[in-house]
């Protein structure tokens, strides 16, 4: 049952001073961390709310995703929002360097990038002054109290899409009840990834009224963009060698993926490896696994191709994952095997690969058991498993071509959900198609 009240508490006004307090020394933090990745002095002050950019005349839509993969989702929507809206215009805003270096490189027309305001009353105001946004979506899995009060408090209305909060942090906000209703009673529209996540948000205080399921917007994006030049030059290095890749893998799953291929080149000695560590930054240290597990590699990072010597080729760089996915038909998602939450299986299956996966997926419990059950996808628990599966497919050529028809028929069909989410949004925000 919704409790009723849901007005600011104490807890919300402490929380706003503390930050306004702060945020001098949080700016510094996050700075640091923007220039560390190149980003200029001049947009790094984007993050105490001072635009870089113009407003465009007419209505803005904004919507927030936090890193690369609600960035991501939140382009999709800005593609699908863009048809029916012909006149608007939309601000998107990360939290991330690397969300911004990624999604400026697949901007549909109308769209512009800032990176978000620190959650604090300064950066905020400053913000919402130049963008006077005509509504909100945040792509997100955190809250951010000072934002969203700020945001609702101007007239704009704000959705919730592919909403997801951890346990741990439904129970932060449990803990705080008065203070999440607060934060419930700002939106207007909730769309969950699944009925976990709509239970969760109810209890919490979320209207009923104002909770739907959203299925998981990732489902609607767009194939990964391919560097055809790139593609060329593998296959000509690799000539007939299969390959198989292993996708955004974290710290604890290069040993056991080292280890499946270990056990695949004893029966298929001219397999290639393609291991592409979530983050490149690690890129050294993934090689000397590699070196540690007696493989022979070559590094994307050092423009490097595969030779007929190379077992692994470690491909260390950023937004090259739809070459990867073009290459081989079998891809291991990473993010699965370690209690990571998983990575996105769409993108794969649109690229024409088909998934494995390993158990730890639960920010995809809507995707992948029903992904599984049409076998576009298997799921594996330890290198055995994982060179096993592999294995499978690499000896049953009709198995994986189900495999792969299955995955791109799924995505396909997940996809289609969308267009009914974006009616949603715009009869809930109040956009209006007509208004330039």
């Amino acid at each position: 049952m919704t409790p009723n009240g849901g007005g600011p508490t104490l807890l919300y006004y402490m929380y706003r001073s503390a930050t306004a307090l702060v945020a001098p020394f949080a700016f510094r933090k996050v700075a640091a961390r923007l220039a560390a990745h190149g980003v200029t002095a001049e947009r790094q002050q984007e993050r105490n709310g001072h635009a870089t950019l113009p407003r465009p005349d007419g209505q803005v839509v904004w919507l927030h995703g936090a890193s690369v993969g609600e960035s991501l989702a939140a382009l999709t929507l800005i593609k699908r929002l863009g048809e029916h809206l012909p006149h608007a215009h939309f601000l998107l805003t990360s939290g991330t360097a690397t969300a911004q270096q990624v999604v400026e490189r697949r901007m549909p027309p109308r769209c512009r990038h800032q990176f978000a305001p620190l959650d604090a009353a300064g950066p905020v105001r400053r913000f919402l002054s130049h963008w006077r946004p005509s509504a909100g979506i945040f792509v997100e899995s955190e809250l951010w109290p000072v934002t969203l009060a700020s945001t609702r408090a101007t007239g704009a209305k704000l959705a919730l899409v592919n909403a997801r909060l951890s346990d741990r942090s439904v129970a932060r906000w449990r803990a705080k009840a008065p203070t999440a209703l607060f934060v419930m009673e700002q939106f207007s529209l909730f769309l969950t990834q699944n009925q976990h996540i709509s239970d969760s948000l109810l209890e919490l205080g979320a209207h009923p009224d104002r909770v739907r399921d959203g299925g998981n917007l990732k489902a609607g994006s767009d194939p990964l963009p391919a560097d055809e030049a790139l593609l060329v030059q593998m296959h000509d290095a690799l000539g007939s060698r299969p390959a198989w890749v292993a996708s955004s893998t974290h710290i604890g799953e290069e040993q056991p993926v080292l280890t499946a291929h270990k056990a695949l080149l004893e029966h298929h000695p001219d397999l290639c490896l393609v291991l592409t560590p979530r983050h490149p930054e690690r890129g050294d240290d993934v090689a000397d696994l590699i070196a540690k597990a007696g493989l022979t590699y070559a590094r994307r990072s050092k423009d490097e191709l595969p030779t007929e010597k190379t077992q692994v080729y470690l491909a260390d760089t950023m937004g090259e994952l739809g070459t990867w996915y073009a290459l081989s038909p079998i891809v291991f998602l990473g993010g699965s095997l370690e209690p990571i939450g998983g990575h996105n299986p769409f993108e794969v299956a649109r690229a024409g690969a088909a998934v494995i996966t390993g158990p730890g997926y639960h920010n995809f419990t809507e995707t992948f058991p029903p992904m599984i059950a049409a076998k576009g996808a298997v799921e594996i628990h330890d290198a055995d498993q994982l060179s096993q599966a592999v294995s499978n497919w690499l000896t049953q050529p009709d198995t994986l071509h189900q495999a792969q028809q299955a995955a791109g028929e799924f995505a396909t069909q997940q996809s289609a959900v969308l267009d009914g989410l974006i009616e949603m949004l715009i009869d809930h925000l109040d956009l209006d198609p007509k208004n330039a």
